[in-house]
Parts: C-alpha cells; sequence; structure tokens
C-alpha cells in the first residue's frame, strides 16, 4: 500500500508559484515514489538510466523543445549543464508555472546549478525518510500548526489527539524511517538489516566515491562508524581527529559531506540570549536513528532502552520529527538551534521564527522531576518566550507550569 507523504501539499502549493520545484534528500527516502504518486500523468525521466541520460544529454534543447512542461527528471544531479539549459527554457515563459520537478540526492554540482541558473525560478523542498505519521498513514499532526500560529497558548495544546500510539512511536525511533527497509522486513525479518549493510556499502562506495573522488574512502568509512560516538553531543573535532589521524581540517570536510547528503545534521547554537555566555560549538546527529543503531549494532528496542546512547538517540529522534514537520508547512523563516550556556543550563531545540524563539526539551523518561524544567524555566525568563514544550514518553499532554507544556512523544 503506498504510504502518503505529509511533504505533497506543500509541492503541490509551490507549483502554483514556481516554474521548478526541486525535492532533495537523502538516496531511498522515497523522492522518486512520491513524484511519480503525485504527477502520473506526466513523463518521467531518471538520468541513472543510461538511455534516459543519453536522450536529453546529447542534444537538451531539442528535448526540451518537444517536452516544454509537465516532465519529471530524477536524479539531476547526473547532468549538471541540465540547469543552465532549464533557464533559457523557463525564460522562453516565464509565468508559466508548474512545469517541472527534479529530484536530487545532494552534490556540490545540484546545489551550484540550484543557486547559479535557476535562482527566482525554482523551489526546493528537502524531503526525509518516513516521519512516525507517514508510516503509519496519518496526517500531519496538528501541532505543527500550533507551533507557527501567534495566537496559540499553552492551555490550547491540551486539545490535541495523538496520531500513533506509543508503541508506534517507538518502533519508528529504533527503526528508523528508510521506507524500503520498513515496508519489506515486515515480510521477511532479515530484510532489514541486509538493506542497511547494502545502503552503507552504497553510499559509501558508490555515491561518495562519484561525488568525491579525491577522498579516503577506507578514512571516511572509519570516520562513520566513529561518528555514531559522537551522534547527539556536541561536536569536538579535535577528539576525532586525533581518532582517526587525520587532520581538523579533514573531519570538518567530512562531516560537510555527510550533512550535504542528508544523512547527517548539524545544529548550530542559539546565540541570541544576550544574557548568558552560550557556547558556541556546533551539535550534530544522525537524521535516521535506524542507521545510528546499525553502526552501534543495537539489535531490539529493549536493548537500545538501556544502552548509553539511547537518551541522546531519542532526542535526535524528536528533533528531526519536529523538523521535518515544521518543513511540510509553508512556514519560512525556520531556524533550528540548541542551547548551552557556560553554566550548562541547556536546552535541546529552540525553534526560533518570526514569532519569536520556542525551546524544546526532551527526555525518554514518562515521569518529569522539577529539575528537569530548569533549563525551560531560566531560558523562558531570559528571553520572555510565549511558551516552552517538555517533550517525553508520557500518557498525556499537561501544563507542568503556566507556560510549560508536557507533550507525548505520539502527538507529533
Amino acid at each position: 500500500m503506498d504510504k502518503k507523504r505529509v511533504i505533497e501539499y506543500k509541492i503541490n502549493q509551490l507549483l502554483t508559484m514556481f516554474p521548478v520545484v526541486a525535492i532533495v534528500g537523502s538516496r531511498q527516502c522515497g523522492k522518486s515514489t512520491l513524484v511519480k504518486q503525485m504527477r502520473p500523468e506526466w513523463k518521467y525521466y531518471d538520468l541513472e538510466s543510461p538511455d534516459d541520460y543519453q536522450l536529453i544529454s546529447s542534444d537538451p534543447v531539442s528535448f526540451f523543445t518537444l517536452n516544454h512542461e509537465n516532465v519529471i527528471i530524477d536524479e539531476a544531479q547526473q547532468y549538471p549543464d541540465l540547469f543552465r539549459v532549464l533557464r533559457g527554457v523557463i525564460d522562453s515563459d516565464r509565468n508559466k508555472k508548474g512545469r517541472f520537478i527534479l529530484t536530487g540526492s545532494s552534490s556540490p554540482s545540484i546545489v551550484k546549478g540550484i543557486t547559479e541558473s535557476l535562482a527566482g525560478r525554482i523551489a526546493t523542498v528537502e524531503m526525509w525518510p518516513f516521519k512516525q505519521c507517514e508510516y503509519y498513514n496519518k496526517v500531519l499532526p496538528e501541532f505543527y500548526n500550533f507551533l507557527v500560529d501567534d495566537t496559540i497558548k499553552p492551555h490550547d495544546f491540551l486539545q490535541l489527539q495523538p496520531e500513533q500510539t506509543l508503541a508506534h512511536s517507538m518502533n519508528v525511533w529504533f527503526n528508523g524511517g528508510f521506507p524500503e527497509p520498513l515496508i519489506e522486513s515486515e515480510k521477511h525479518k532479515d530484510f532489514y538489516l541486509q538493506w542497511m549493510e547494502n545502503y552503507i556499502m552504497n553510499y559509501v562506495g558508490r555515491d561518495i566515491r562519484i561525488l568525491f573522488p579525491r577522498l579516503q574512502i577506507h578514512n571516511f568509512r572509519r570516520f562513520l562508524t566513529l561518528l555514531s560516538q559522537f551522534s547527539g553531543h556536541q561536536l569536538n573535532m579535535s577528539k576525532m581527529a586525533r581518532s582517526l589521524e587525520v587532520s581538523v581540517s579533514t573531519i570538518k570536510e567530512y562531516l560537510d559531506i555527510i550533512h550535504q547528503t542528508f544523512l547527517w545534521r548539524n545544529i548550530t547554537p542559539y546565540t541570541k540570549n544576550l544574557l548568558k555566555k552560550v557556547q558556541k560549538a556546533n551539535k550534530g546527529f544522525f537524521r535516521d536513528q535506524g542507521l545510528l543503531h546499525y553502526f552501534l549494532k543495537i539489535n531490539d528496542l529493549d536493548s537500545l532502552l538501556i544502552h548509553p546512547v539511547a537518551g541522546f538517540s531519542f532526542e535526535s529522534f524528536v528533533i528531526e520529527e519536529i523538523i521535518r514537520g515544521l518543513q511540510s508547512t509553508m512556514s519560512t523563516q525556520l531556524e533550528f538551534n540548541y542551547y548551552r550556556t557556560i553554566d550548562k543550563s541547556e536546552i535541546d531545540l529552540i525553534i526560533d521564527s518570526r514569532l519569536g524563539p520556542i525551546p524544546i526539551e526532551v527526555k525518554l523518561n514518562s515521569t518529569i522531576a522539577q529539575r528537569d524544567l530548569t533549563g525551560l524555566k531560566n531560558f523562558l525568563g531570559d528571553v520572555n518566550a510565549n511558551y516552552g514544550i517538555l517533550i517525553n514518553r508520557a500518557k498525556r499532554i499537561e501544563l507542568l507550569t503556566d507556560k510549560i507544556i508536557q507533550i507525548p512523544v505520539n502527538y507529533i
């Protein structure tokens, strides 16, 4: 059964505003499946197919003369000159919207092509593996509309309803959200680990080798394994460099590559609280916790819950779920930061928008002690934010103070 993707509404809206929409994201997150479902009547070309590549690249001007609208081009980064040619095609009928959909796994060429050749003509949407609501065929939770509505007060959150059960949330946290292993392993239980192993082999052995041909592939593979020890933490690049016996600049390059290719998310510190000295190191985590648990050889949910990484992994899962949810809305000017002061007051996620900051703390536990709210209380007092949120594994939404709301993970 096809799964509904919550980003679909946004893509449809953008197609009424721009001639081209580009959908970028990690390999195997479902981009090709989505665009075929959304526009089954459009012509579809895959630039990883030798025949399609030859058809377009041999004479792109003639190709677009015959195919000037209603065209999907998959893996567009394979032919960087495509963007320059498309610019002329679009400018020949500048006011016509919704003509092309491009997809791509990130690379320097696709980023350069979009920014240099198609600026002002293209909207770019980031896609990801399944959110928990998508895997269970639920709609985007109302929680995300609340976060971008300046009329919402803390007590309004009490009316929210869960989209899935806590057990559902735990399943997607442990296994991650890549569509194929989740769906196929329902029928063949061994498929999941086989898929993960081959995904990493192909990512390193093919994608990275092609995109970054000068890279030391062996060192990069060791780096991925090492990175699992740092996921969810502030990044100590000097320590990582010593472990791999490479330079700090090499570690910076590796982190940039894994961020560009959508397997890793770098989170920058929130520095707008002028009352406190904040720590300024970046924080980062694997975007898909299934990959993290694969690297750490964690075999089941029970083993994960007693593993030292559990709290950091759960925090990363929740942050990624929230970012994916907000990026599915039409909201703009959203920034995602973390916050940690020199005196160790910490908040896992700050959503900063035109409406002001919303601090969010994440706890794996189902019960909360008052000391767990210290960071939120201090931040709310310092910056006069409207409210803060604590997300955990509780059974229901509760007001913990007049400005702090507890929301269970299965509501997001």
